[in-house]
């Protein structure tokens, strides 16, 4: 059993008054989800839930951090995952107002993706104006291999 596999079958147990609970690996960390709804992140042995604006305020009053990692290009990023507050990681009952929490921040982003796409027209006006320099460069370097070079050119004038 790895380190981490006691701490995944805790979490599994905390978390069982919320119905199905499943995990799966990702990232070198595991996801924790309801009814194939992805609400919580266990990484490090830390338990962290799903928030956003409605919830985020409560974890931070509780003075739970979020988790964060590192990027070359950004520095340190912040998710909207936000840590346990340590008290609930002692009993099921102390967990489920913090888990329900997380699946209701979980449940409100999946929703807001459903009912709020973008009309069609529109995506493809914006991947049109994405593509457009990266079809621009293609062209380039397509224009550069299949031109010959200038001085295969001015031998083959000299020989006829």
């Amino acid at each position: 059993m790895n380190r981490g596999s006691a701490f995944i079958d805790y979490v599994v147990e905390l978390l069982g008054a919320q119905g199905s609970v499943t995990v799966r690996r990702m990232f070198g960390g595991h996801g924790v989800y309801q009814d194939g709804l992805m609400f919580a992140l266990v990484t490090g042995d830390v338990l962290y839930f799903k928030t956003d604006d409605e919830t985020r305020p409560r974890f931070m009053a509780a003075g739970s951090p979020p988790f964060s990692y590192g990027n070359k290009r950004r520095g340190l990023v912040a998710t909207s995952y936000w840590q346990a507050p340590d008290d609930a990681m002692e009993s099921p009952a102390l967990m489920q107002p913090w888990a329900r929490l997380g699946v209701e921040a979980a449940l409100r982003k999946a929703n807001a993706a459903v009912k709020s796409p973008r009309p069609a027209a529109k995506r493809s006006a914006d991947n049109a104006q994405r593509a457009a320099p990266i079809k621009a460069a293609q062209k380039t370097a397509l224009a550069k291999k299949a031109a010959p070079a200038k001085s295969a050119v001015k031998r083959v004038k000299r020989r006829s």
